[in-house]
């Protein structure tokens, strides 16, 4: 068992976490939308090329499903990894909960289907779904011998800015169970009674893209 990769999956999803929902915690009033999305995008730049060559740095469950479901990894990694990623989301939640100084409202960037912008549950299951199958089939592209592997890094980061621009609005954008897990944990409420969109959405997605990626590079 090589636990290197596993606590590299813990310290990158973390790392996620923190800068990610923190970027929308403390900094939202000041970077918008768009400031929001290109820090979580710019989190997963700055680890896939920091614990890449460690773990793959794929700190999201939707794209290590999606790794499993390609039998590009075997399914007691594919646990380990996450197990350790939740962890490390939950270990970034607790650290913006206290870094934030808005323990007492659970503010940690949760995700919700946004149902005061006219938004339903169902549309953000789809939402989910959808913006996840893009972002995790950029990963399978990205990081393939048909790829260009040497911008492997840049080119998920990016994706993730992409799908952060068009879903915030709606669901506040998972497209990652842990990272939804971790936040929810802390705020408690509606949050966690809609926790199950962003587990199960995003491991479909997930599920999805691997399928069709195997249909590509066969």
């Amino acid at each position: 068992m090589n636990i290197r990769k596993y606590f590299a999956e813990m310290l990158g999803t973390m790392v996620l976490v923190l800068m990610g929902c923190g970027s929308a915690v403390i900094a939202g009033d000041y970077v918008g939308f768009l400031g929001i999305s290109f820090a979580f995008g710019l989190s997963v730049v700055a680890m896939a090329y920091t614990i890449g060559g460690v773990s793959g740095c794929h700190i999201n469950p939707a794209i290590t499903f999606g790794m499993w479901v390609a039998r590009k990894i075997s399914g007691k990694d594919a646990g380990m990894y996450m197990l350790f990623q939740v962890l490390g989301a939950i270990i970034g939640s607790a650290l913006l909960w206290l870094i934030s100084g808005k323990c007492g409202d659970g503010n940690t960037g949760a995700n919700l289907v946004n149902v005061g912008n006219g938004y339903s549950v169902l549309q953000g299951v789809i939402a989910e779904v959808v913006f996840t199958f893009i972002f995790v089939f950029v990963v399978f592209g990205a990081t393939s011998k048909l790829g260009h592997t040497k911008f492997a890094g840049l080119a998920i980061g990016l994706a993730l800015v992409l799908v952060h621009i068009v879903c915030i609005p709606i669901t506040g954008t998972s497209v990652n169970p842990a990272r939804s897990i971790g936040p929810a944990i802390f705020a408690g409420g509606e949050a966690l009674n809609q926790l199950w969109i962003f587990i199960i959405a995003p491991l479909v997605g997930g599920g999805m893209a691997a399928l069709k990626w195997n249909f590509f590079e066969k």
